[in-house]
């Protein structure tokens, strides 16, 4: 798989780069959350981020003066494992570089979406991105053995408790938290724990590249 930049005309697809926002005070606070002994860990709203001088910016200028949270995805991964979607904008912010495995919804048929259509991107260190809603991705991929630190910013609420209800709908089953909807690969700890099943193909590594 070929990891190309957000600076590449083809990011433009999938989302943004976000100029104008000042994020050291965020990321100089990412910097001082531990790091989990291995796997991942996600947390929707993290006080300490939530304080820096940059919240105000992300909720008015970022998200229109919608109410936002700001947490972390942070660990270490190198898995595709699952693609997720919200109904709105993602904005992410890394410690260090990582990078995003990004695919698109209008991709997904019947259901299912083959991996093969998913593509790389390498995002720097402090650099906004905003990830469009209709554009598939989830927990970012470290670049390095020291793993990532990614600031999740999104409207409050999100990926908070899955709200109870009668799937109406085949895409009603896909979602597993609030404002999130799911698609699992067979072989991801998510589908052992019953959630869609809805990437074929490989379960792509980018260690293996």
């Amino acid at each position: 798989m070929l990891i190309k930049s957000v600076s590449d005309e083809s990011f433009r697809e999938y989302g943004k780069i976000l100029d104008g926002f000042e994020n050291s005070d965020l990321t100089k606070r990412m910097a001082q959350i531990p790091m989990p002994e291995s796997g991942t860990a996600y947390k929707p709203g993290i006080e300490s981020l939530e304080q820096s001088s940059v919240f105000d910016s992300y909720r008015d200028r970022g998200f229109g003066g919608m109410p936002i949270q700001i947490g972390m995805c942070w660990g270490y991964n190198t898995k595709l494992n699952c693609l997720e979607y919200h109904r709105d904008s993602e904005i992410n912010i890394g410690e260090k570089d990582f990078v995003l495995l990004l695919a698109k919804e209008s991709q997904i048929k019947d259901g299912k979406l083959d991996t093969s259509l998913v593509k790389a991107f390498r995002v720097p260190a402090g650099v906004a991105v905003e990830v469009y809603a209709t554009t598939l991705h989830y927990a970012p991929c470290q670049v390095s053995d020291e793993g990532f630190r990614v600031a999740v910013i999104l409207p409050k609420g999100t990926n908070t408790a899955k709200p109870d209800y009668v799937a109406k709908n085949e895409e009603d089953k896909w979602m597993t938290a609030r404002n999130k909807w799911l698609l699992a690969h067979k072989d991801s700890r998510e589908a052992h724990n019953g959630a869609h099943v809805g990437l074929v193909g490989e379960n792509i590594d980018i260690k293996e590249r």
